[in-house]
């Protein structure tokens, strides 16, 4: 038994473990490593890796890499169009595939052959063809502007009229051109793609397995997830699309440990250019709100599905939780004082090197997020939402409704107000309809800001749950056989009109616009300012800090390494053999469930890989990104990340912060010897 000594010290040295994760010192790279491909980091490479890659690198990596529809990224992966991505990014679009008798939520698809691939119609895919810097020509135009707004829209002719100008150029015709903001308005550039619209189902595991773990197991690791698809670009003439010049070989093999690796993806959103006031404002109010939201509607839809389980309430949960998971590590990391401390002390460097003329861009901005911060709360709280309820959603049409009636409006649009109103009524005194809007008080009631008052006028000094209860039993409204009476009153008649839920409209609807409002006005000066505080940080540290993500393509890089948690060591790969423990472990049941054909593996096929860690930059959007190596081969997948990378949405620290992805070995072993699914096997390994 440890002595109380040691156990002291035990205990101290916990407490260290647990909180010297994260230096206070800024780092190199906390801006990330999100690089653009107009300028690929050349020397960093060099330095980190001994690897030059020339031009023509650059440009194949580009051409192999697709933006999967709009929310995910995808690759080439053979010579015939052959599209590698996440399951979790196709599995919405699959349902509308299945024949009578299918299911391929439960035993998968595979094409045994080409014929047999299915199209999925509306679905497409991206490639970059293209790339130009046009940030002179923009600045030029924008520079010449007397204030924000006049520079807003000077900024926005100049990139429609370049925008105009490349259509018909040489190499841009024929592609859809998007232009591109970076670091706030300091930088932009033009992209041409080419669509692919017939895209075809090649393969898909059951969810089972492309879910395996599920909610629990999101945004941890180790990982024993095969989360991944694969379709086929066909093109005009219904032809698979030959891609020879640019796509990735598939490498079974995978990387090893501390090799160099790259993901090639396009990242959603990051704020690492947001200032530390701006920070503490997403500390104290943004993400708390956000989080209460998410957390208390979770809670009630759990209820709903323990009572009735089905497939549509249990996605609807997870894309919830996944929510609720990404906003927690957010604000953990926003909460932990060494990274905050980081960007406190990168923004003094900035600003000491920063020759102002006047104006205080970081006090200004100051200035400006302290004046929303009473209105924060009520911007995520009080507004309609599809996860608030329908007693909510209806307060703000009845009041829609009140304006159309003392205003002249076409008889069509007052009408679906009517039919928006009779929908919302429907089922509104339901235990569910309840709990909704006593969530909804109960939240403003914690969150309302003491210069913004609204919720007492509402509550009358009852409890929210008891304000709730009279609401639901006195309005008329939740009796659908009174609208009409209701709706035969005139605007004066109607001005009247004495409700429980219609008084609370007459309350919550201004008070949410005004809040709108006031984020709204003020939307030109914060962007302005966050332009020009990008600006002064590009100016000290150049192209050496990358972006913010847009969606748009990007080039990560990083290395294959494990790392410590839990007192422990996370391995930089995993195996078949863990996703078999973690079967018997949880008793065969969901979401570690496995399909029958998974039963009695061969042993060759337990020592596959199955998953891999890497100290990729990443962040949502790319999934189905491809991790290839140096030469320009695929070793994995990407399809998550670790818990403790989420606070990569504002600073990025490499210490514990993980990508995860599916090795290319597991793959394939599962092709192999799980779903006999030979063709698509060879396609992948060349043969």
């Amino acid at each position: 038994m440890m002595n109380r000594l040691l156990f002291i010290l035990f205990v101290l040295g916990f407490q260290y473990m647990s909180t010297a994760q994260y230096s206070s010192e800024p780092k190199r790279f906390d801006y990330g490593k999100m690089w653009t491909f107009e300028h690929p980091p050349k020397e960093w490479f060099k330095e980190a890796y001994n690897f030059t890659p020339d031009d023509k690198w650059f440009d194949d990596a580009r051409k192999s890499a697709l933006r999967f529809a709009s929310w995910c990224s995808a690759s080439f992966v053979s010579p015939n169009g052959l599209i590698m991505t996440n399951h979790h990014c196709s599995r919405d679009v699959v349902t509308p595939l299945q024949k009578e008798g299918e299911n391929f939520e439960k035993n998968g698809f595979y094409a045994a052959t080409m014929a047999d691939e299915r199209k999925a119609e509306g679905l497409f895919v991206e490639q970059m063809i293209m790339t130009a810097d046009v940030s002179d020509r923009v600045l030029d135009r924008m520079n010449k502007a007397k204030d924000d707004v006049e520079r807003k829209v000077l900024q926005d002719s100049a990139l429609a009229q370049i925008t105009r100008e490349y259509q018909s150029k040489d190499g841009w015709k024929d592609l859809r051109i998007q232009s591109v903001t970076f670091y706030s308005g300091g930088k932009f550039s033009l992209y041409g793609y080419k669509k692919y619209s017939d895209i075809r189902l090649v393969f898909i595991p059951e969810t089972d397995l492309g879910f395996f773990g599920g909610d629990p197991d999101n945004f941890t690791y180790p990982r024993y997830d095969l989360d991944c698809t694969f379709w086929r670009a066909y093109d005009e003439k219904g032809n698979p699309v030959n891609c020879s010049a640019n796509y990735f070989k598939f490498k079974p093999e995978g990387a090893e440990e501390n090799e160099p690796v790259f993901v090639i993806g396009n990242p959603g959103n990051t704020e690492r250019y947001r200032t530390t006031k701006q920070l503490e404002y997403d500390r104290d109010i943004r993400f708390p709100t956000q989080l209460a939201l998410l957390n208390n509607r979770i809670a009630i839809l759990q209820k709903e599905y323990d009572k009735n389980p089905n497939t549509d309430l249990l996605n609807e949960i997870f894309g919830l939780s996944n929510s609720s998971k990404a906003f927690t590590g957010i604000l953990n990391g926003l909460k932990t004082p060494e990274l905050m401390a980081r960007k406190k002390a990168t923004e003094d460097e900035i600003r000491s090197k920063t020759k102002l003329k006047g104006e205080d861009y970081w006090v200004e901005l100051e200035n400006a997020v302290q004046n929303l911060r009473k209105y924060g709360a009520a911007v995520t709280l009080l507004g309609p939402s599809p996860i608030k309820g329908k007693a909510v959603n209806l307060m703000f049409t009845l009041s829609r409704y009140e304006k159309a009636l003392n205003a002249p409006t076409q008889a069509g649009a007052l009408e679906k107000i009517k039919a928006d109103i009779r929908d919302l009524c429907k089922g509104l005194n339901t235990p569910q309809e309840r709990e909704y809007l006593q969530a909804f008080l109960n939240e403003n009631k914690k969150f309302e800001h003491p210069d913004f008052k609204y919720i007492d006028q509402i509550l009358d000094g009852k409890t929210p749950e008891k304000a709730a209860n009279k609401m639901i039993d006195k309005t008329d409204f939740a009796d659908t056989s009174n609208l009409e009476k209701i709706f035969k009153k005139d605007a004066e008649k109607f001005k009247k009109f004495d409700d429980p839920i219609l008084e609370a409209a007459r309350i919550i609807a201004p008070k949410y616009n005004e809040a709108v409002s006031a984020f709204q006005n003020s939307t030109p000066k914060r962007r302005s300012l966050e332009a020009k505080i990008a600006n002064a940080v590009f100016k000290v540290k150049g192209s050496n800090l990358p972006p913010d993500a847009t969606f748009t393509l990007r080039l990560a890089d990083g290395i294959v390494k494990g790392y410590n948690y839990n007192g422990t060591i996370a391995p930089y790969k995993t195996t078949f053999f863990g996703l078999y423990d973690r079967y018997y472990s949880f008793n065969k049941k969901y979401p570690w469930s496995l399909p029958a054909r998974w039963e009695n593996p061969p042993l060759e096929f337990l020592k596959a890989p199955i998953c891999i860690v890497s100290t990729n930059d990443i962040i949502g959007g790319n999934s189905g990104s491809p991790l290839i190596n140096k030469n320009k081969e695929v070793v994995g997948l990407i399809f998550d990340g670790n818990i403790e990378s989420l606070p990569g949405n504002f600073i990025y620290d490499e210490v514990s912060n993980r990508t995860v992805s599916v090795h290319a070995g597991g793959i394939y072993a599962a092709l192999k010897y799980i779903y006999k699914a030979d063709r698509l096997a060879n396609e992948l390994s060349g043969k």
